[in-house]
């Protein structure tokens, strides 16, 4: 099985422990990672923004990059739906079937639920929007969660709710951006949780932004740091 991390613009730019701990994770699972160094931007910001020629020959380019791969694994929901849902539309759609996000690929692919992770915080999640409607990753990340040791899964209040960041969505309606991310950031600190899950660190650093301006004392951090958490190495 040759499997290839796909680590995405804000991992790579913002969050690079994401994807080292995608890395720790796989290969504990006796998983053999490779990291193709000509992979850059999806082209999401460019299509979603109506640039379609421009997001074009991103595509293509990261569909080349991933070319002689069974899988590639993407820590994050919006990536991986914009490589499923919009590269058939870019004349890119050979790389879609084979592209899953991180908890897809340990349910679907690894079949675990228990990865051995070890985690002595209460955590609420947040299920993230292109995770939730495009990929329909259902009950998966909740079901990984549940099985980290030490860790208490706290309910959240309007869970399926956007959050409000949306990529440019966030930049062109900052009003209502805000405002959907303060009711949000009230639910999350209505659980009493240490810590705030997601599959995507977008949303995290929109959620977290706003939490950290509201003064919460809470953790944003994305769902492959929890499940590489170990007793030896704990977060």
């Amino acid at each position: 099985m040759r499997v290839a991390l796909f680590v995405t613009c804000v991992n790579d730019a913002l969050y690079p422990g994401t994807g080292k701990a995608v890395v720790r994770l796989l290969e504990r699972l006796g998983v053999t990672v490779d990291f193709p160094a000509e992979q850059s931007c999806c082209g999401q910001p460019q299509f979603n923004t109506g640039y379609r020629h421009e997001a074009e020959p991103l595509a293509r380019r990261t569909a080349a990059a991933f070319r002689g791969y069974d899988y590639v694994v993407v820590p994050s929901g919006s990536c991986a739906a914009m490589v499923r849902d919009n590269y058939p539309r870019l004349n890119a759609k050979e790389l879609g079937p084979r592209t899953y996000e991180l908890t897809e690929f340990l349910v679907d692919v690894l079949g675990v639920t228990d990865v051995g992770a070890y985690y002595p915080h209460t955590v609420t999640y947040h299920p993230t929007c292109h995770g939730l409607r495009m990929l329909g990753l259902g009950d998966r990340p909740r079901r990984l969660l549940e099985a980290v040791r030490g860790l208490e899964l706290r309910e959240l209040i309007g869970a399926e709710e956007c959050c409000g960041f949306g990529g440019t969505f966030a930049v062109k309606n900052a009003a209502v951006s805000a405002a959907m991310g303060a009711d949000k950031a009230r639910h999350i600190e209505e659980t009493g949780a240490s810590a705030l899950c997601t599959v995507d660190n977008s949303c995290l650093m929109h959620i977290g932004g706003t939490l950290s301006r509201r003064g919460a004392r809470i953790r944003p951090v994305h769902i492959a740091e929890i499940l590489a958490s170990t007793d030896e190495d704990p977060l």
